[in-house]
């Protein structure tokens, strides 16, 4: 399988306590939108009141231009609802929906239960179907938690059974507070990929800025070739802890690659203008 980036502002502007103005969201998507990523997570259609940061998604959509990119749209929906207003917009490829091993995350983060949360993929996944979208759940909680909710690769992967059994094909375990290592990414890549060798499985990972890369190599190193990165490592859950441990910087995925000899389909001239952009787009107020 060939290598995937998925860049993801949403996530790393969710969690901003000042407002980035649209104009400036849709300025900066746009420099992503030339880089040649495989997907760009760029908004999401919750609750305005629960991630206010991403009130403007429906108007910073229709500033896009994807007239010459072959980067695709995804959004993050946190319930059916959402799901159908982001299904209605046909320049959006993929819905993206958090789904927590962790029964007190979910809550956090849907305000639903387990169980409920699983009979709405179901409903997203036929909706997805119907609409001629792909449905990307993220296991949120994937490598551990901080509440003391049960947690093992094999409720992962138990997890993951009833997710195929849907009929979803895209599954990324996100490592929500940081809290993997390079042994229980490598474990939990080294269960899941060769169980269901139809999935794509992607790697959201979080993490502080020196562990990064071991984190990556490990993935990697396990048989994940779709990993999910933001520009300078900024973001994070705001619903998870009171602190916020970042995304994997981009730049540290791909100096791994690099390091590697694996070659990244990607415009570097592009990449380099969207990175200088990014330092002004997060600055905050002066």
């Amino acid at each position: 399988m060939a290598l995937q980036l998925v860049e993801c502002p949403r996530d790393a502007m969710q969690g901003l306590s000042h407002f980035i103005p649209t104009a400036t969201k849709i300025a900066y998507l746009n420099a992503l939108l030339k880089v040649g990523f495989h997907t760009l997570d760029f908004g999401s259609f919750v609750s305005p009141k629960a991630v206010p940061q991403l009130r403007d998604t429906a108007e910073v959509l229709a500033g896009l231009d994807l007239s010459a990119t072959r980067t695709g749209l995804l959004a993050i929906v946190a319930n059916l609802r959402g799901a159908e207003e982001a299904a209605g917009h046909g320049e959006i490829a993929y819905l993206g929906f958090p789904l927590s091993v962790s029964e007190t995350f979910q809550r956090r983060n849907t305000n639903k239960s387990v169980a409920e949360a699983l009979l709405e993929v179901a409903r997203m996944q036929d909706l997805c179907a119907a609409r001629g979208k792909t449905l990307v759940v993220y296991l949120s909680m994937g490598f551990g938690n901080p509440y003391g909710d049960p947690y093992s690769p094999a409720l992962v992967t138990d997890f993951t059974g009833r997710l195929v059994e849907m009929g979803v094909r895209i599954i990324a375990p996100s490592d929500t507070v940081g809290s993997s290592t390079p042994a229980s990414i490598a474990a939990l890549f080294g269960q899941l990929i060769p169980a269901f060798p139809a999935v794509t499985f992607g790697a959201h990972l979080h993490s502080v800025p020196e562990a990064a890369a071991e984190k990556v190599e490990a993935a990697y190193g396990a048989g994940c070739r779709r990993f999910d990165g933001a520009v300078r490592g900024y973001g994070g859950c705001p619903m998870a802890t009171d602190q916020l441990t970042g995304n994997i910087a981009t730049e540290s995925l791909l100096a791994v690659f690099e390091k590697r000899g694996i070659r990244v389909d990607l415009d570097v001239s592009a990449f380099d203008k969207a990175w200088q952009l990014s330092a002004g787009v997060f600055a905050g107020p002066a």
